[in-house]
């Protein structure tokens, strides 16, 4: 697997061509301090995987399209496929996928996705580009974050130890899940607060799901250390919160262009809730921020 360094006084961070996926965010200025999750096969084997071309789950992992019946699995394949180096430099790496023979068997589209992972003092910019190479036809898509965090952060401390801090008072209403799809059901976790104490119980019905929420950052704290992770993301409509289950010790922020389907029967990609359209030759753009504090 190869794997690309970006480099500077404070930071070191990994990006794996296999996924795009960011592997390593270290503070060398902290001792090597790792803030990312470090995929441990025997917990969950990933880092922070990019969803595309659809965020979450279908319908028996199938949808139609122009009359026709096609497979994807949860999340889609972006994140097992490897990607091509477009640029590189000391403090960014570009990396590229685009359709072929394979991808077009499950998804019947052609499409360019090129990701930038960019170093800046202890910040990750990454940026997501999707366009539409189609003369005539138009992409449908959807796509997502999904960076873990090592939680705890320091030998001494617990998961229950930590919290989301969000930029202001928030009131949040999850959605919830039923095999991976939205039920319609709804519950209240957290009512005009600006922190969600973290424990495993929070998790046990598989991940929280917001939609359209009014803030755009999400802050990873401890109450035992001023260390923290802070995610910036703006323009994005859902968000997923998540760990994989009791005594993981990572937790996902996840912003989303794009959310799982409910319950029922497989349906056209075209109505598909989050899904995006974008025109022929057009280009789609998003970004986040990681900030190890």
């Amino acid at each position: 697997m190869t794997t690309y360094y970006l480099e500077n006084e404070q930071c070191r961070v990994g990006v794996n061509a296999h996924g795009a996926e960011l592997s390593s965010l270290q503070r060398t200025d902290l001792g090597g301090l790792e803030y990312l999750w470090q995929a441990d096969p025997a917990v969950w084997a990933r880092h922070a995987p990019v969803l595309f071309p659809i965020v979450g789950r279908l319908p028996q992992d199938t949808y139609l399209h122009q009359g026709q019946t096609y497979h994807l699995s949860q999340h889609g394949f972006a994140r097992d496929r490897a990607f091509e180096l477009v640029r590189q430099s000391a403090t960014e790496v570009q990396l590229r996928l685009t359709d072929d023979e394979q991808s077009r068997a499950v998804f019947p589209f052609a499409f360019e996705l090129t990701i930038t992972h960019r170093l800046q003092g202890t910040t990750v910019h990454v940026g997501w580009e999707v366009r539409n190479p189609a003369a005539d036809q138009e992409l449908l898509f959807s796509i997502g974050a999904h960076p873990a965090f090592r939680c705890p952060l320091l030998p001494d401390e617990s998961f229950g130890d930590y919290a989301f801090r969000f930029d202001h008072p928030v009131t949040l209403e999850r959605h919830l899940l039923d095999g991976g799809l939205l039920n319609g059901q709804t519950e209240t976790v957290l009512t005009e607060a600006t922190e969600l104490p973290l424990s495993y119980e929070l998790f046990a019905q598989d991940a929280l799901v917001i939609k359209h929420y009014d803030f755009t950052r999400v802050t990873l704290v401890s109450r035992r250390s001023e260390r923290a992770v802070q995610m910036q993301f703006d323009g994005f409509p859902y968000l997923g919160l998540w760990t994989k289950g009791p005594g993981a010790p990572f937790v996902c922020i996840e912003p989303w262009q794009g959310i799982a389907s409910s319950v029922g029967a497989p349906a056209e990609l075209r109505d598909k809730e989050g899904i995006l359209t974008l025109a022929p030759g057009a280009t789609f753009r998003a970004a986040y921020t990681i900030t190890a504090e």
